[in-house]
């Protein structure tokens, strides 16, 4: 049995690892998109670094598309297996996989236009919407948490709740080689412990081989200050001292719902400041109406505010933004308001507009509330940048640019240690760190290696290694 990395490895996104069983079967874990690598991005979204049609087996953590998002890209060249996912997994990755086509087929449409004047051929999108519908048929909800089910006579699967995002888990894979079983876990995206709305990551069973993610492994959340507190304390320095605008850059699954979670509780106990607060995403418009439809995964906090509140994600003063139109007329809005618009690194999506219209006043203010990759407009706008490029234009930073570090759906080093507490470390063969930057994970290394874990690896992309 081999395993081979093909995406985050050494880096945060692109989620791809292959394991390749003796008898030739191959079991894909996660099929992602690399997002926020700057001009090397979509040449390594085209790039498998494996032939799509020779995957047995597809099973999908969760739906964000770092995750996900180049399903109809594997459907497309080959892969014509059954997808695992859990069922608000197939939920979230429905819509996130449609809007991400039509993005695909918009942005390449607008670089025709600028190729056509420039005498360059056209190029194709990495998918289409139809290709999504096609791909979105092989989804397959495994309906039961903390079961074994049989996928092949060889190779059983086990989901366990990660936390994270709805529907997000941990997959277990138990494959029997030569009559001997061994398990092989993967962590998927962890979610923090007493996340505002969703549940713990869930225990599992001992595994032999273990890939964990690695984003925040040097990170504790715990250092920086109450995220409902800063939310509140940036609504009312911008929008009620400055008299200016809140622009929030928010991934549509997962931060949007918390922030608009936070928002409802500072509503019922009277701390909210009277002001407009607009979700301009007509994605996070239907990512929330299905994290609705799974009150499943909610927390035992939500779950006793949905007996005094029926809607705990909505309250007075918000607004849905669904048209383009409405969307710029928001540009021309003088009083103040908080925009919460996707994408959360700031690199697609209405929020770039938004950043664009609003970066060069002082009494503005972009919130970044969670993970950016370097090179992202988030990532250079974190970094301090006193000049930003947007579609290609400079803009000076003259807005206030703050950060809620502790705003976050992944677990820092202590809930990654917390997951991994029910684990002997001496039983596990070898544990690899993906999905984090290089030197977050040389630091999380060494913090595990004190925790007793004795073979760890840190894989680059296209590294393959047998499992004995």
């Amino acid at each position: 049995m081999k395993i081979a990395f093909h995406g985050a490895a050494r880096t945060v996104t692109g989620s791809k690892h292959l394991i390749t069983l003796k008898n030739g079967k191959k079991i894909l874990l996660d099929c992602g998109m690399f997002q926020g690598m700057g001009a090397e991005t979509d040449e390594l979204n085209r790039d498998f670094g494996f032939e799509p049609a020779e995957v047995t087996y597809m099973v999908l953590s969760h739906a964000h598309i770092d995750h996900s998002g180049l399903i109809p890209r594997l459907v497309k060249m080959g892969y014509n297996g059954d997808i695992y996912c859990t069922p608000g997994t197939r939920d979230m990755t429905e819509i996130l996989l449609l809007d991400s086509a039509e993005i695909q087929e918009e942005d390449v449409k607008f670089t025709n236009k600028k190729r056509a004047n420039e005498g360059k051929p056209y190029v194709l999108p990495l998918y289409t919407v139809d290709d999504a519908k096609s791909a979105i048929q092989h989804l397959k909800p495994v309906s039961n948490y903390n079961t074994w089910v049989n996928i092949d006579p060889d190779i059983q699967l086990m989901y366990t709740d990660a936390g994270h995002i709805v529907g997000a888990a941990s997959v277990h894979l138990r494959i029997t080689e030569n009559g001997k079983t061994e398990q092989i876990t993967f962590s998927g995206d962890i979610g923090r412990y007493n996340d505002a709305i969703l549940k713990s990551p869930a225990t599992f069973p001992q595994a032999d081989y273990i890939l964990i993610e690695s984003t925040y492994g040097s990170t504790l959340h715990a250092d920086a200050a109450p995220a409902d507190a800063e939310l509140l304390r940036y609504i009312r320095e911008t929008c009620v001292d400055k008299r200016g605008k809140l622009i929030i850059p928010a991934f549509s699954v997962g931060r949007t719902q918390e922030l608009l979670y936070a928002l409802n509780k500072a509503q019922l106990n009277g701390t909210l400041p009277k002001v407009d607060i607009f979700v301009d995403s007509p994605l996070s418009t239907e990512a929330t109406a299905v994290t609705k439809a799974h009150p499943e995964v909610f927390n035992r906090e939500v779950s006793d505010v949905l007996k005094r509140d029926d809607d705990p994600f909505d309250f007075p003063g918000l607004h849905y933004i669904k048209s383009v139109d409405e969307s710029k007329g928001l540009n021309f809005r003088k009083e103040p308001c908080v925009i919460i618009s996707a994408s959360g690194m700031a690199d697609a999506g209405r929020v770039k507009h938004h950043i664009a219209n609003n970066i060069d006043e002082e009494r503005n203010t972009i919130l970044i509330v969670g993970y950016c990759e370097p090179q992202s407009l988030g990532g250079r706008l974190m970094r301090g940048n006193k000049e930003v490029s947007i579609f290609g234009t400079r803009y000076a930073v003259k807005a206030e640019v703050g950060v809620i570090r502790s705003m976050s759906a992944h677990g820092d080093y202590e809930d990654l240690s917390q997951w991994l507490a029910c684990q002997h470390p001496g039983d596990v063969k070898k544990l690899f760190l993906v999905h984090g930057e290089y030197d977050v994970q040389v630091i999380f290394k060494n913090w595990l290696l004190k925790k007793g874990f004795l073979d760890i690896e840190i894989p680059e992309r296209h590294y393959e290694i047998g499992l004995r």
